[in-house]
């Protein structure tokens, strides 16, 4: 199965994603992130674009990559990942269940001015114009999709490690 921890920069999903791993047994931690730097790496680059999820490539090798690996290892993939655009939720949602494989999709939560406080005070990533940017974004799509799409885990008043505790309880449903 799948944990997709969603939500937008400072939520806490890096934090949580090692937490509920080490809570869930025969768990790995797949950063999708790293699909989207490899398409970076691409030499001439792709077109130009501010976020590697616009790119056409990225979504279905994020669902093939996910599922070649728990096809090796079988267990659950936590997969920490923002993912605000709806029909790019829809394909990569649509492509892992094409493969019968089961996608708990966890949405971190928290008001916008602890995000913010998150983002200003970061002491490992430090302040992001790109990050703070994507409040806005995160918002409206907490608003028009996204809390309807995901079962809400509203961190602005828990630890990492209750929200993990919280979430590692969904892989046993």
């Amino acid at each position: 199965m799948i944990i997709w921890l969603n939500g937008t920069h400072g939520a806490g999903k890096t934090t949580t994603s090692a937490l509920v791993q080490a809570l869930v047994p025969d768990s790995r931690v797949f950063d999708a992130e790293k699909v989207g730097e490899t398409l970076m790496d691409i030499k001439p680059g792709l077109p130009a674009t501010d976020n590697f999820q616009h790119w056409p490539p990225w979504r279905p090798l994020v669902v093939e990559t996910a599922r070649r690996v728990l096809e090796y290892t079988g267990g659950t993939l936590v997969i920490p990942m923002t993912v605000l655009v709806e029909p790019y939720w829809r394909e990569i949602h649509d492509g892992l269940t094409a493969h019968a494989i089961p996608v708990r999709h966890v949405l971190l939560h928290a008001d916008q001015d602890t995000l913010r406080g998150r983002i200003e005070n970061d002491t490992v990533m430090g302040f992001s114009d790109f990050r703070m940017r994507h409040l806005e974004l995160y918002a409206d799509a907490y608003e028009s999709w996204l809390r309807e799409e995901a079962e809400v885990v509203d961190t602005t008043h828990l630890t990492p490690h209750e929200a993990a505790r919280r979430i590692a309880g969904y892989a046993d449903t």
